[in-house]
């Protein structure tokens, strides 16, 4: 069967955390997810979401997600959709669940203006580097990817140095 795109639905809560914990399973993280259907509700479905969200459906049950916002290109002046996750059930994985996704996204970008779309993929996780790279996506080179948080976070929001 061939999977069919939407954007997500407040109905879709219970199903959008399935598909986020099988992510993190995924990627040997499950114990990091302390997302709860609120949280989830909160973020996507707020006056001023702080994401979105696509749905990868067949026979109308829930298989894939691709979560995603939006950044700016500083120097295009133009919006970028950066994709947060992207996560397929490992048993509906060669479907063509998530070449629609992106496929979808890549649809909106265009649509919408932005100069591109953006992500992050594990090292490691070489499946998922050979389907990116057959659709086209490209390394960036000469950037390291950076994240500050935990002490180091509320060190320095409190003018303290960490280290």
């Amino acid at each position: 069967m061939t999977p069919t795109i939407r954007p997500v639905r407040p109905t879709d809560v219970a199903a959008i955390l399935r598909l986020i914990r099988g992510l993190a399973e995924y990627e040997r993280l499950l114990a990091e997810v302390t997302a709860t259907e609120a949280q989830i509700h909160d973020a996507l479905f707020a006056p001023n979401p702080r994401a979105h969200a696509l749905i990868a459906e067949i026979d109308s049950t829930p298989i894939g997600l691709a979560l995603f916002y939006y950044t700016l290109s500083t120097f295009k002046l133009r919006p970028n959709i950066f994709l947060e996750d992207l996560f397929v059930d490992p048993a509906h994985r060669g479907t063509g669940a998530g070449y629609a996704l992106m496929r979808h996204l890549a649809q909106r970008a265009v649509a919408e203006g932005c100069a591109r779309i953006e992500w992050r993929v594990l090292n490691w996780n070489q499946p998922s580097i050979d389907f990116y790279h057959r659709i086209g996506s490209q390394p960036i080179e000469h950037w390291h990817t950076l994240q500050l948080g935990g002490e180091a976070l509320a060190a320095l929001a409190e003018g303290n140095p960490h280290g």
